[in-house]
């Protein structure tokens, strides 16, 4: 099995791991749900060890699937830096890279990981432009730009999208406004309660929850404050204004501190969404470079991305 069919194999599994199930793991892959237990069939045969428990409504890790998994997230990660390690050696790359992306995700996470990269690589730079949008999924700046990150459904087949990270959005209040209102303990009961919420384009999963196997649309029935920016509507829940539903990239670090306080949350992270984190880029062949960058940027943020591995644990009690 060469480096890559390992990669693509281990990913695999581990995405089965984190949504439970073959056929929202088939989603994420060009597969069919049978080709994907077909898959874990092999894997782990491979192994010598069951890794996942089946029934009807689930698939369940093992306590060797869970010992194995840590092992896989450091091999995928490893592999995906080797790879990309290979590429600068074997021909010093130099140039620049142009990248578009979400300003509060770029702020928070992407300018980071490009100081990073561009230690790694000197002869390397990077010219990063943050505008405000974070769902336009049709690359309107490609040409103008090498790389632009969004978050969304891909429908554009024109342009080539190469995964970063999950999308997982949790439901968010402050302590005080918990304290003064009540916690509910379920997405219907959010209609007694005051929210905060997109001014026009919402992203698609906003306020929509798994309950009885399909997602169900649950949001508060008074809006305090709308806002087409999810900073604001990140100050407004501090604030105590009422209930936010946020992507974790963006409320990780509040919820952390205990700033934010998550619900609906017993069982741990919500699942991800159907649509991700991608970096799109034309059809055409990405120059070297630029697929130096993407590999570095998927080894940073999958396949578990770092503010949703530091929520793991840290999010019962609520």
């Amino acid at each position: 099995m060469n480096p890559n069919q390992l990669t693509d194999q281990l990913g695999l599994f581990l995405d089965v791991l984190e949504t439970g199930s073959f056929s929202a793991a088939s989603r994420r892959h060009p597969l069919t749900p049978s080709a994907v237990a077909r898959r874990i069939d092999s894997l782990e045969s491979a192994v010598g060890s069951q890794l996942f428990l089946r029934s009807t409504h689930a698939v369940r890790a093992t306590p060797a699937g869970l010992a194995f998994a840590e092992r896989a997230r450091r091999i995928v990660a490893e592999l995906r830096l080797a790879r990309a390690e290979a590429v600068s050696l074997s021909s010093a790359p130099e140039g620049l890279i142009r990248v578009d992306a979400p300003a509060a995700f770029g702020r928070r996470h992407l300018a980071p990981v490009i100081a990073d990269f561009l230690m790694l690589y000197p002869g390397l730079d990077v010219q990063l432009h943050l505008i405000d949008s974070f769902v336009d999924m049709q690359g309107l700046n490609l040409g103008k730009v090498d790389l632009v990150l969004r978050a969304g459904q891909m429908a554009d087949t024109r342009l080539v999208a190469t995964p970063l990270a999950n999308m997982v959005r949790i439901a968010c209040a402050s302590p005080d406004y918990l304290k003064r209102r009540g916690v509910p303990t379920d997405p219907s009961q959010l209609m007694e309660h005051d929210g905060l919420d997109w001014d026009g384009l919402a992203p698609p999963f906003a306020w929509r929850f798994e309950q009885d196997g399909r997602m169900q649309l649950h949001r508060p029935a008074r809006i305090r404050m709308s806002a087409n920016n999810a900073e604001a509507l990140v100050c407004g829940a501090l604030a105590g204004l009422g209930i936010a539903h946020l992507p974790t990239w963006l409320a990780s670090e509040y919820l952390l501190r205990g700033e934010l306080l998550p619900l609906f949350c017993e069982n741990g992270l919500p699942k991800p969404e159907t649509a991700g984190i991608y970096a799109l880029r034309l059809e055409q062949q990405a120059s070297s470079r630029s697929r130096l960058l993407l590999e570095y940027l998927k080894t940073r943020f999958s396949p578990i991305a770092p503010w949703d591995l530091a929520l793991q644990g840290n999010l019962t009690g609520y």
